[in-house]
């Protein structure tokens, strides 16, 4: 096998030396293909004009250095009227034009651009020996082109380039899975106008967002909108949870109601509820005797804020809420520390007449507290002195129950099941959000959107504010709804893209140009 089947595989290319040193390999070569024609007339080359040399570098050949010294032809054009008079060949597959790397170590470099980005690839570089710098590695991304045409399924969500601030727009591929286009922004005006330039899209995949569904009505009037049954099911969790957090009076009496009847030994009686006053709950008096001192005066909102340093919030909040609420919600707000999941736990053995620290401290190790006895013993010795409100009987955090309603049927503990069935015989409310977020979890798990209209008319009816507040929500969007609950198309691929997006910005750092970031999410689709 000769050398150059070896080194040049398919190229025009003939090997005239090879020197092998300590430092590297160089590897002498003639081009030997048939004549181009000319790159600006197409008029085939003749007369050789002259020959010179071009060093090109090379991917490293066995842990060495590879450097070509390539001999290459520059030809007569032998038509009068081109503007090129002398033209150089280009062998196809081993160099392009005014470049310095071969095609093979072009690609190796661009990959490792395109998957790490500047800084980490010009690291990746040093240590396989690769001549080249990040400047030069995020100068060989180049973005593809867009498709003209837009793909038949199109999916669309926003994703941000600094949180809160300015934000961005994906465009998916949803059958093939790979992205199709980034937008600079997520304006009505920049998505209807890739639409009108990109006809073809018959499906559209999105949020609940009302600006893509304007973009669509303006520009794509004959898509089918699908909203997502993610979001849906995100939205009507959010109000499920908004009714349990409004109703939890209802649970806390309720626990407080089963606390009372069970039979108990007192033993040390607990302190009365009065507690000294703290450093917050005299900030409180005397912020609220400020605040009704000017009213009593007659001075405005924004007087009283402008004299005392406060927000407005904080002045109608103060106006419009009794002393004995505000220093209970001081109490309240104390920072949580690692003992607060068992305060309940310790003041019912306190009540029980368990007033050892050292007792009570083994007892809650074997129910997992990780830390140590001296919280256990200040928190005993308040009980003891009444400079701690006793905890109260504890109950599940609206959230807890939120998860418990919306979770399939049959995926709950039996302790779980008890729990929420004594949240739902506690709050009517409860029950109501319980029954009809269940009810709408099977329209979307069985695909039975049809039924929509008939869930939305039963929450009209005795529903909870949050849960009536959903459901107009959905009537607003009814098509691209009910779409989604019908359906097998989501936006589910979308927002994994969004996360390789975000994982992209990272390890740029967050210092990336928007063209620099819309080449590399395309590249890497």
């Amino acid at each position: 096998m000769a050398v150059e089947d070896v080194l040049f595989p398919g190229i025009d290319v003939r090997v005239t030396a090879v020197h092998v040193t300590a430092e590297g390999i160089a590897v002498e070569a003639t081009s030997c293909g048939r004549p181009p024609p000319c790159p600006d007339c197409g008029c085939p080359g003749r007369r050789v004009h002259s020959r010179y040399v071009r060093r090109i570098a090379e991917r490293r050949s066995v842990g060495r250095p590879l450097v070509i010294s390539l001999s290459v032809r520059r030809f007569f054009c032998e038509r009068a009227s081109c503007r090129w008079r002398t033209f150089v060949e280009q062998v196809s597959d081993l160099r392009e034009r005014y470049r310095r790397h071969s095609v093979g170590l072009r690609r190796w470099m661009q990959a490792i651009a395109t998957f790490l980005g500047g800084c980490p690839g010009e690291r990746l570089c040093q240590v396989l020996q690769l001549p080249t710098r990040r400047t030069h590695l995020l100068g060989l991304l180049t973005a593809p082109a867009v498709p003209e045409m837009a793909p038949r399924v199109l999916g669309v969500d926003e994703f941000a380039f600094r949180k809160g601030w300015r934000y961005g727009t994906v465009l998916v591929d949803v059958e093939a899975a790979r992205v199709v286009d980034v937008l600079p922004d997520r304006d009505v005006a920049t998505f209807a106008t890739w639409l009108r330039e990109h006809p073809g899209a018959e499906i559209i995949c999105r949020d609940r967002a009302s600006a893509y569904s304007s973009a669509v009505h303006e520009a794509a009037p004959g898509a089918q909108e699908i909203a997502d049954r993610w979001h849906l099911l995100h939205n009507l969790f959010s109000a499920v949870e908004k009714t349990c957090h409004q109703h939890r009076p209802c649970l806390r009496k309720q626990a407080e109601a089963d606390r009372d009847t069970e039979p108990r030994r007192i033993i040390n009686p607990l302190p009365p509820p009065t507690l000294p006053p703290t450093k917050m709950a005299v900030r409180t008096v005397d912020r609220y005797s400020d605040i009704h001192r000017l009213l009593a005066q007659e001075q405005t909102i924004s007087e009283i804020a402008r004299r005392l340093h406060l927000d407005r919030k904080t002045v109608r909040h103060f106006r419009d809420t009794s002393l004995d609420e505000l220093l209970a919600s001081s109490r309240r707000g104390r920072p949580k520390g690692v003992l607060e999941p068992f305060t309940a736990y310790l003041t019912e053995r306190f009540t029980d007449g368990v007033t050892s620290p050292t007792d009570l401290f083994r007892e809650i190790r074997q129910r997992g507290y990780q830390g140590s006895d001296l919280p256990v013993r200040r928190y005993v010795t308040g009980l003891k002195s009444g400079t701690v409100e006793p905890a109260r009987g504890a109950i599940p955090s609206p959230r807890k129950i939120t998860t418990w309603i919306m979770v399939p049927r049959g995926a709950l503990k039996p302790r779980e099941e008890d729990e929420l069935l004594k949240a739902r015989l506690a709050c009517p409310d409860i029950a109501r959000a319980y029954d009809l977020a269940r009810t709408f979890h099977e329209l979307l798990q069985h695909r039975c959107g049809h039924r929509l209209l008939e869930w939305v008319r039963q929450a009209e009816h005795d529903t909870p504010a949050p849960i009536l507040s959903f459901a107009q929500s959905l009537c607003l969007d009814l098509d691209a709804v009910t779409a989604g609950l019908t359906l097998p198309w989501s936006s589910g691929i979308v927002e994994s893209h969004v996360n390789r997006i975000k994982t992209i910005k990272r390890s740029m750092y967050g210092r990336a140009s928007f063209r620099l970031l819309r080449t590399r999410i395309l590249l890497r689709a």
